[in-house]
């Protein structure tokens, strides 16, 4: 095999776009050391951005320049805009020469892989295991163009993106027992959990270059990383006195993370991928996909999710467990979680990810400019049928004005939140309307899992607003007034289209809920009507957007 077809640091496996907006292909030493020139890279599913930054450019810079251990040398870095002639040829230095052999795909020691693993029933699968929007086995998406029985040709550089996703995110339950593996039983392990990153909703900052991109998802740290933490394809330098089981190995164990090269390379299952030589280069079209290594519980080294802070948990529960993203919901919705920047003093509540509350010191310091362009991806997955099947997955991107993360001036946090808070009032007022209206036309509320709710559509109508919100307010400075015109910007477009949302109730009534009926409810009578349910919708639409409010004779109700 050409040493070029597997080579990770050489071979332009990694789609990304350049900062001109033009297409590149390139490997693990152009996507470090150009990652000044390279705006984002350009991956098949949001899931997958994560991982690679997690499981290859992250370790890899971390190992071979150190974390900072200061936010001066943070900001140093990020000043700087991209690495020093110094830094690259120690990066170019650690692919090229210290682990050149380690980076290769299907070498004697392929990378994350387990040379030469065996099924315990020989057997092997379709690539398309690795694939989840792929039917293979109990995962049978709606839709599927491919069946178990069909190849799904993968080139090496696609096969290493959807392994390094695997390892994130592969399902849970009964996997293939390996020859060599003590812990399988009757050809199989059981209760294997799913990929570390499945287990939480993924938060991501990013800025405007991968270079800064990297930057913010580095923390600082004085006393930089321990010396028994390793990244994966570094196992053999780790101390014998772990008693953890190699990821070269077809063994595994249960076993905390040792630090943040150890967690972000985490080896949660055992793969092998299986070349194969066809009339457009070598394909991956079948794989061993075996149990791996399994997390004892959350690692404090956790740098990409959100907490929910319990005050007083049970006997035997952790006081933080990371929080999921919600199905159906944009990202800026949940910002009251993202934008907590400390454990809750008294009682249960959020606070956000360890990225986030640095990029809030930082700012505190003036180590970053106030309208610098961050943004946050946010990913998950939601499993169904004991997690061994994928039922949904969430994604979704967002600006956010970082002076917004500052703790002690927290005045753009708080005109944020209050434009959060009022789409949600609103939606939730809107739902009211219909409930009542279907209670005056002698109908009963929907049931909470069916049917469509106008709060949906309303929240869809201002999405694109309050990103084009967001976006603006990065650059506000310290300008109040400006922010005051925004926020009755906001009002304005939220009341319009709560407005039209509303009149497009009314009009679908029926007559007779002009006169509506009496509904004894908890043993109290109430009169529904549809004047008096659209009397107490604008009410409560006033009493949410006071900046424009209407008094009732413009608006016309009745009661």
């Amino acid at each position: 095999m050409e040493h070029h077809e597997d080579d990770l640091v050489r071979l332009g496996w990694l789609s990304a776009v350049g900062v001109e907006v033009e297409r590149l292909g390139v490997g693990l030493l152009d996507a470090l050391t150009g990652s000044h020139a390279i705006r984002r890279l350009d991956l098949p599913v949001p899931t997958m951005l994560p991982a690679v930054l997690r499981q290859l450019l992250l370790p890899i810079m971390w190992d071979a320049l150190g974390l900072p251990k200061s936010r001066a040398q943070w900001t140093e870095r990020m000043a700087r805009g991209a690495f020093s002639e110094a830094e690259k040829e120690r990066i170019s230095d650690y692919l090229e020469t210290r682990y050149a052999d380690r980076f290769r795909i299907f070498s004697e020691r392929p990378f994350a892989q387990v040379a030469g693993l065996t099924a315990l029933n020989g057997r092997t699968k379709t690539s398309a295991l690795l694939v989840p929007s792929t039917a293979s086995g109990n995962n049978v998406p709606l839709f599927s163009a491919l069946s178990e029985a069909d190849y799904l040709d993968l080139s090496p550089g696609q096969a290493v993106l959807w392994l390094l996703h695997a390892q994130c995110w592969d399902t849970a339950a009964i996997k293939t027992g390996a020859e060599g593996d003590e812990q399988a039983k009757s050809g199989k392990t059981t209760g294997n959990p799913t990929g570390p990153l499945g287990q939480f909703g993924v938060i991501v900052p990013t800025g405007s270059t991968l270079y800064e991109t990297l930057l913010l998802n580095t923390p600082y740290r004085p006393d930089g990383l321990p010396d028994n933490d390793r990244p994966q394809w570094a196992w053999d330098e780790r101390p014998a006195s772990s008693g953890a089981k190699s990821p070269t190995t077809p063994s595994w164990s249960v076993r905390p993370a040792m630090g943040l090269l150890d967690l972000c390379t985490f080896q949660s299952r055992r793969i092998r991928l299986v070349p194969t030589r066809t009339e457009q280069g070598v394909r991956v079209r079948q794989v061993v996909v075996c149990g791996g290594d399994r997390l004892t519980t959350w690692s404090e080294h956790e740098l990409h999710t959100a907490w929910n802070h319990t005050a007083k948990p049970k006997a035997g529960q952790p006081a933080r467990r990371p929080r999921r993203h919600t199905s159906g919901r944009a990202a800026w919705q949940g910002l009251g979680a993202l934008l907590s920047l400390s454990v809750p003093v008294e009682g249960d509540g959020p606070y956000t990810s360890v990225l986030l509350r640095q990029i809030s010191d930082l700012q505190a310091d003036e180590c970053l400019p106030a309208g610098f362009p961050l943004g946050v991806e946010t990913c998950g997955l939601e499993y169904g049928n004991q997690s061994a099947v994928v039922e949904n997955a969430i994604a979704d991107s967002l600006p956010l004005p970082v002076a917004s993360l500052l703790a002690d001036d927290d005045w753009l946090r708080r005109a944020v939140l209050e434009c959060v808070d009022q789409a949600d009032r609103v939606a939730k007022a809107l739902d009211s309307l219909l409930s009542d209206l279907r209670r005056a036309a002698g109908g009963a509320p929907l049931p909470r899992d069916k049917g469509e709710r106008p709060s949906a559509r309303l929240l869809h109508t201002v999405d694109d607003r309050m990103r084009r919100l967001l976006a603006g307010l990065r650059t506000i400075g310290d300008d109040y007034d400006l922010l005051e015109q925004a926020q009755q910007a906001w009002e304005i477009t939220l009341h319009r289209a709560a407005r039209q949302e509303a009149d497009a109730l009314m009009a679908a009534v029926p007559p007779r809920a002009v006169i509506g009926r009496t509904e004894k409810i908890n043993g109290k009578e109430f009169v529904f009507r549809s004047g008096k349910s659209a009397g107490a919708f604008y009410t409560r639409l006033n009493e949410i957007l006071s900046r424009v409010s209407e008094p009732a004779a413009v608006r016309g109700e009745t009661a």
